[in-house]
C-alpha cells in the first residue's frame, strides 16, 4: 500500500498499552496478508523495539537467529559468539539489559515456534513469569495461523492463558474506508472492485483504479503466475488437514447451497459429518451462519444459512475454482467471458446487499434500531430488516443493483412481504428504506415525498 489506511482503533489500543505502567503482553493474530506486520511497523515507528520473525526451520536455527538480533541490538559481541541451546539464558540476558526506556519485543509468526517444539508456550510462560513480567517491556506475539494462535496463546488450556493484557484479531478493512485506497473510483466502481478484493490490504494492492477491473482480474487472478491464482489453497493448507473436504464445502456454498440440507445432498455427506467442518470455517472467519433477524434463539434456529464472508474467496470459488482445468490450459479468455456474464447478478448484487447493511448504521440518527439483518421464511425474503429492541420501531428495506432506476413496484412488493414478518405486530411503528445503485424513477421519488415513512438511499 502507498499509505497506511484505517486501523486507528488498533493503533490507539497499542499506544495505550505502550504507555501503561508495568509490563504489557499483547497477542495480534489474523489471516495471511491482513496487515498485521504493517500495523506493527506503524506502531513501533520512533520506538525502541526488537523484531524477530520465526520460521519453520529447526528450533536451534530460530534460537540462533533470535540471538543474533538481540546481540546486535544490545551491541553484545560476546553473546554473538556464544553458542546457546537454551531459550532461558537468552531471555535472561535480554531482561537484564532492559532499562528505564520501554522496550517492545515482537515475535512474529509465533505459531511456528510451537510447531517445531510443542513445549514452547510453556517455555515462554516460564520466561514471562520469571524474567519479563516485572520489567519495563511490551511483548507482542503475532501470528497468521488463527487456530494455532488461539490454542497456543488465548485458550484456557494454553500455558499462556491469563498472561496477556490484551489481544487484537485483525479483520478486513471495512467498505466505508475502501475509497481511501482508490481515490479515482466512483461509488459504483468501488463496489465492483470491493466485490473482488474484499478488505484484505494485500489483495487491494494488486489492483489499480486507473485500469479496467476485468483486465486486472485477468492479470491478477486468472494468470497462473499471480499469487492470487492459488491464494485460497495456501490460505487453508496450513489451517486445516483435509483441504479437499473444506474446498468441496466452500465450493458448494458458492454455488448456492446455503442450507445444511442442500449441502448434504450436493456433497452426499451426512449433515452431522458436515458440522465440524463448518464450525472450523466459521472460526477461521471464512464462513458465517446467518439466521432471520427476528429469531430469538439464533444458535438453536433451524433457519440457519451459511455464507462465505470473504468477497475474494467467494469470487474465487464461484468463478475460478470450477474453471481451474480451463485455466491450467491457459484459456483465460473463456473464463473471463463467463465471469463477465455472471459478475453482476450472481456476485456484485449480493455484495451490494451487505454494503447496504453497513450504510444503514449511518442513518441511525433518522431511524431508531439496534439490530439489523436479513429476514426470510419458506418462500419470502426481505433484504434488510432493522429492529429496535428497546422500543417498537421496525424498518424494512430492499437493495437493487441494476442498470435501470428502481420503480414503484419494488416498494409495493415490500409492503406485501413485510406482512409476513412476525415481530411486535400490534404496536410496531414501521418505516421503509430502498437502496438503488442506479437511482429511482420520478414516480417513486414523488411517492417518497408524500410519505414520511419512506427513505430513498442513493450514494454516488
Amino acid at each position: 500500500m502507498k499509505e497506511f489506511i484505517n486501523r486507528e482503533d488498533e493503533l490507539n489500543f497499542l499506544n495505550k498499552e505502550f504507555n501503561r505502567e508495568g509490563s504489557s503482553f499483547i497477542v495480534i493474530y489474523g489471516r495471511r496478508r491482513i496487515g498485521k506486520t504493517s500495523l506493527i511497523e506503524k506502531f513501533v515507528k520512533d520506538k525502541t523495539y526488537i523484531y524477530f520473525l520465526a520460521s519453520e526451520e529447526s528450533e536451534y536455527q530460530n534460537m540462533n537467529a533470535f540471538k543474533k538480533i538481540v546481540a546486535e541490538t544490545l551491541n553484545n559481541e560476546l553473546l554473538l559468539e556464544t553458542k546457546l541451546y537454551n531459550w532461558d539464558i537468552l531471555f535472561k540476558i535480554l531482561s537484564q539489559s532492559i532499562t528505564k526506556e520501554r522496550l517492545i519485543l515482537i515475535i512474529d509468526e509465533f505459531q511456528y515456534l510451537s510447531k517445531i517444539n510443542a513445549a514452547f508456550p510453556s517455555i515462554f510462560q516460564r520466561i514471562w513469569d520469571t524474567l519479563l513480567k516485572d520489567k519495563n517491556i511490551m511483548v507482542i506475539l503475532c501470528g497468521s495461523l488463527i487456530h494455532m494462535m488461539e490454542s497456543q496463546t488465548l485458550s484456557y488450556s494454553s500455558p499462556l492463558y491469563g498472561r496477556r493484557t490484551g489481544q487484537i484479531k485483525l479483520k478486513q478493512i471495512e467498505f466505508k474506508h475502501y475509497h481511501k485506497f482508490f481515490t479515482n473510483l466512483k461509488y459504483k466502481d468501488l463496489i465492483e472492485f470491493y466485490s473482488v478484493t474484499g478488505g484484505v490490504p494485500k489483495y487491494i494492492e494488486m489492483f489499480d483504479d486507473r485500469l479496467n477491473l476485468f483486465s486486472q482480474i485477468e492479470q491478477n487472478i486468472l494468470n497462473k503466475q499471480s499469487f492470487l491464482f492459488e491464494e485460497p489453497i495456501f490460505l487453508l493448507q496450513n489451517e486445516v488437514n483435509e483441504i479437499g473436504s473444506y474446498f468441496s464445502i466452500i465450493k458448494s456454498i458458492a454455488q448456492g447451497n446455503h442450507k445444511l440440507g442442500n449441502m448434504s445432498t450436493d456433497l452426499e455427506i451426512k449433515q452431522t459429518n458436515l458440522t465440524k467442518y463448518l464450525k472450523t470455517l466459521i472460526n477461521l472467519d471464512i464462513l458465517e451462519r446467518e439466521v432471520p433477524v427476528t429469531e430469538k434463539n439464533p444458535e438453536k434456529s433451524k433457519m440457519g444459512l451459511y455464507k462465505i464472508k470473504d468477497n475474494f474467496l467467494n469470487f474465487w470459488f464461484k468463478f475460478i475454482y470450477p474453471e481451474k482445468s480451463k485455466l491450467e490450459l491457459s484459456e483465460k479468455k473463456y473464463v473471463l467471458e463467463k465471469i463477465k456474464q455472471n459478475f453482476i447478478d450472481n456476485h456484485v448484487s449480493y455484495v451490494y446487499e451487505s454494503i447496504c447493511m453497513s450504510e444503514m448504521w449511518s442513518l441511525s440518527e433518522k431511524i431508531n434500531f439496534d439490530k439489523i439483518g436479513r429476514w426470510w421464511n419458506g418462500n419470502t425474503e426481505i433484504d434488510i430488516v432493522g429492529l429496535d429492541n428497546t422500543g417498537d420501531n421496525i424498518i424494512f428495506g430492499e437493495c437493487k443493483y441494476r442498470e435501470q432506476p428502481m420503480d414503484i413496484d419494488v416498494f409495493y412488493d415490500l409492503l406485501n412481504k413485510k406482512e409476513q414478518v412476525i415481530w411486535n405486530n400490534k404496536t410496531r411503528r414501521e418505516k421503509y428504506i430502498l437502496f438503488s445503485i442506479s437511482g429511482f424513477t420520478d414516480r417513486l421519488k414523488e411517492l417518497a415525498e408524500s410519505r414520511d415513512d419512506l427513505i430513498l438511499f442513493k450514494k454516488t
